[in-house]
């Protein structure tokens, strides 16, 4: 990513030629988007980002650009870290919890656009990199994700290296102590997620309680647009118990499901009249299930497959 030692092959001759910036910047575009929707925890503020990116980098002077990738990664990491500046007081007014917008990693549907599927998409990180100042969450995500030095995070950045790494302690100390240490296989995710749905949809509370940690916990995030708790629940006799209300209600709205993967795990999304009405998605360790994520925000469900056919 340092701009002053990059071969600068393919970069453009001239502002004017926005075809060949163009070129250059789709060359680019799943990394950008990548960490834009880290960042952001949203689709379409990632896309956001990256629009108000390519303006920036139209515009910029051919001087200005040793490097086409590290000067759009800057770009992109500052537009990110200006908008959680901004976001973080409409975040503070937001109704009930506010949980990532769901991104669809299916290798079936667009997931050349994100590069990388693995933890650092999951709900639980990006729930875990709201803890962080929008400054921590740019060097930890470049830096441990990304495998950025921290000289060029620095310069990215407009910090020290000394501050880069400072800042790289405390995200640390936020955040890696509570990451997953393992993910389940896909299939025996996929396994223990249609075991839950199963007893949740005959009402088997016993059942359900063999299929949940202790502590689990309960997440859901309506955006005061639809239904959802206000707060998030724990422990296994009260999750498992709105989980089974909560499933007779969807379910008597005639809706239509599909499984789809979601933030790299399998999740059901479910259609209402066509529409996308909720996203359900779990954290699974040690086949016992940890979290549950429910997405029924619709602003946030625009970017969903269609309904099955």
């Amino acid at each position: 990513m340092n701009s002053g030692t990059e071969n600068t092959a393919g970069q453009p001759g001239n502002r004017g030629d926005v075809s060949t910036r163009l070129a250059v910047f789709e060359q680019h575009r799943s990394l950008l988007f990548s960490i834009a929707y880290r960042m952001l925890g949203s689709v379409a503020d990632a896309e956001d980002a990256l629009q108000d990116a390519f303006i920036r980098w139209r515009q910029a002077a051919d001087v200005e650009i040793r490097s086409p990738k590290a000067f759009l990664v800057t770009i992109v990491s500052r537009v990110c870290i200006n908008h959680l500046q901004s976001a973080r007081v409409q975040r503070e007014a937001y109704v009930g919890e506010w949980l990532p917008e769901p991104l669809v990693t299916d290798p079936r549907g667009n997931a050349s656009e994100i590069v990388q599927v693995d933890e650092s998409v999951s709900m639980a990180l990006l729930l875990l990199l709201e803890r962080l100042t929008p400054e921590e969450r740019a060097v930890f995500l470049l830096h441990e994700v990304f495998d950025y030095k921290h000289a060029e995070i620095a310069a990215a950045l407009s910090l020290t290296e000394a501050n880069c790494r400072q800042l790289l302690r405390r995200a640390q100390q936020h955040v890696r102590l509570a990451r997953p240490r393992f993910k389940a296989p896909t299939r025996e995710h996929m396994e223990l997620l249609e075991r839950f749905y199963q007893a949740a949809g005959s009402g088997d509370i016993d059942k359900l309680l063999t299929l949940l940690s202790t502590d689990v916990e309960m997440h859901t995030d309506g955006g005061g647009k639809a239904a959802a708790l206000v707060l998030p629940i724990s422990g296994a006799d009260k999750v498992a118990r709105v989980v089974v209300q909560g499933l007779r209600r969807l379910m008597a709205l005639n809706v239509l499901q599909r499984i789809v993967e979601i933030n790299g795990v399998p999740g059901f999304v479910s259609y209402v009249d066509g529409r996308p009405q909720s996203v359900f998605t779990v954290e699974a360790r040690n086949g016992r299930i940890e979290a549950i994520y429910v997405v029924t925000n619709p602003e946030k469900l625009t970017h969903l497959p269609p309904p099955p056919s």
